[in-house]
């Protein structure tokens, strides 16, 4: 089984020494101070105090690889589609495609039964270019749930977590699946595989949709906005909102907008990825996390009032940033 981690950064990077670990031909595509600290010494993985170092083949140049059986791409979603050249030369005629990305994902309509089966979704996939560049029948879904940080070059410190949810788009337990699930399982991860990827999708992005932005543009914690009733309730409607239009889509929520702000509010003084992006000055992920829902919103004919505010906010203090 050869998988290629594209954009082995922090959560890529995480799998692949995993996956080198136990065994298998693993290689990633990575850029930079990264890759040269990893092409020198090796892929250091710290967690819970001990210290894993493997050498999985390491490159820049996709190409110098090869077609892969699975390609897993982890970079943030506004990468992917400028990315397509790059990844083509990985794609065999079986290789399966696992979007490791937060928000919405391009194919989300593949497989969906009902009257918006094989929609497109502007505001992830501009111009439909991962769904001609990849195509949607390669794909395995990913629900992505640790939390790690490349705290130096060639070193990757895990900060919590070990599931990776898989699930195909049409619902059924393949035999691709299934192997990477049981891959996945042998390097030390939980890998479950739902027969309803989408509902998870949705409660990971539920959370995104609100908490991100909200903390991009005031500086606070999750731990901050969920104490601040003012702030907490702008955040629920956020999520009320994505709920109603996610419902129209056909999609179940096992748990209620509370019991989801808590558990935010639970994991305390912890700074979202996109404030984190803010402040280093990268680029941040909030089409796929607010636009989509938006863009999702207007093609079901579901009021997102709260969302469009956040976005136009956030669109805004992203342009202030890129300008310097």
């Amino acid at each position: 089984m050869k998988i290629c981690i594209f954009g082995a950064g922090a959560i890529g990077g995480y799998m692949g020494a995993k996956l080198a670990h136990a065994g298998y031909d693993v290689s990633l595509v990575a850029r930079g101070p990264h890759l040269k600290a990893m092409a020198g010494k090796g892929l250091e993985l710290r967690a819970g105090g001990e210290s894993l170092v493997t050498r999985p083949r390491v490159s820049a140049d996709a190409a110098e690889l090869g077609p892969q059986d699975y390609v897993v791409i982890t970079t943030k979603a506004h990468s992917v589609p400028a990315a397509i050249p790059a990844i083509k030369p990985l794609l065999g005629p079986q290789t399966s495609v696992v979007m490791g990305v937060n928000g919405v994902p391009w194919w989300y309509f593949h497989k969906l039964e009902g009257p918006y089966a094989e929609r497109r979704i502007a505001s992830v996939d501009p111009g439909g270019v991962q769904w001609r560049g990849i195509g949607p029948e390669r794909v395995i879904g990913c629900v992505v749930y640790p939390a790690a940080e490349v705290i130096e070059p060639g070193v990757i410190e895990l900060v919590e977590g070990d599931r990776f949810t898989l699930g195909e788009p049409d619902g059924s337990k393949s035999e691709r699946v299934l192997a990477l699930a049981a891959a996945l399982q042998k390097a030390g991860f939980k890998a479950p595989v739902r027969p309803r990827i989408r509902d998870e999708i949705w409660i990971k992005l539920w959370g995104n949709l609100s908490f991100n932005p909200i903390s991009a543009l005031t500086h606070a914690t999750l731990e901050q906005i969920v104490g601040d009733d003012g702030v907490r309730a702008v955040a629920r409607s956020m999520m009320v909102e994505a709920q109603q239009t996610a419902e129209k889509l056909g999609v179940t929520f096992p748990i209620t907008v509370d019991k989801r702000i808590e558990g935010a509010g639970a994991v305390g003084a912890h700074k979202t990825s996109m404030l984190q992006d803010l402040e280093r000055g990268r680029p941040m992920e909030y089409e796929a996390l607010v636009g989509a829902v938006q863009e999702l919103g207007r093609m079901t004919g579901t009021p997102t009032p709260t969302i469009d505010t956040v976005l136009a906010l956030i669109r805004l203090r992203a342009k202030i940033a890129e300008a310097g």
